[in-house]
């Protein structure tokens, strides 16, 4: 994988997930600051990367990733390879054009959207 296609998947999850539109997300975004994600969130993101590339990340691994890019820079720097990509990739390996990544099966701590 190279840093362009592990970054259109990390964005198409927090496209997702935290509902911002794809523009809003860049290399030097901060989760956040920028993007207002809270501890949850980064705990789900921390999840996928898992999930996806096969890497584990520890909870002080995890403090010190603070963007984007240094998101990305931590999947590179691991060597991971994709885990199926939750049905992200096309059959080439090149990553599909798709809003976001496909749904996990919903949880007990899910569904529950104050608004």
């Amino acid at each position: 994988m190279n840093r362009e296609q592990v970054f259109l998947l990390i964005r198409a999850h927090l496209v997702d997930e935290l509902e911002v539109e794809p523009g809003a997300v860049q290399e030097s975004t901060r989760f956040r600051q920028d993007l207002e994600a809270d501890s949850l969130d980064l705990y789900t993101l921390v999840q996928e990367l898992e999930d996806s590339y096969g890497v584990r990340i520890s909870d002080e691994e995890a403090s010190r990733i603070l963007t984007v890019g240094q998101a990305v820079d931590f999947v590179l720097a691991s060597g991971a390879q994709p885990d199926g990509l939750n049905g992200v990739q096309s059959g080439d390996g090149a990553p599909r054009a798709v809003p976001g990544l496909e749904p996990r099966p919903a949880t007990a701590s899910q569904g529950t959207d104050p608004e």
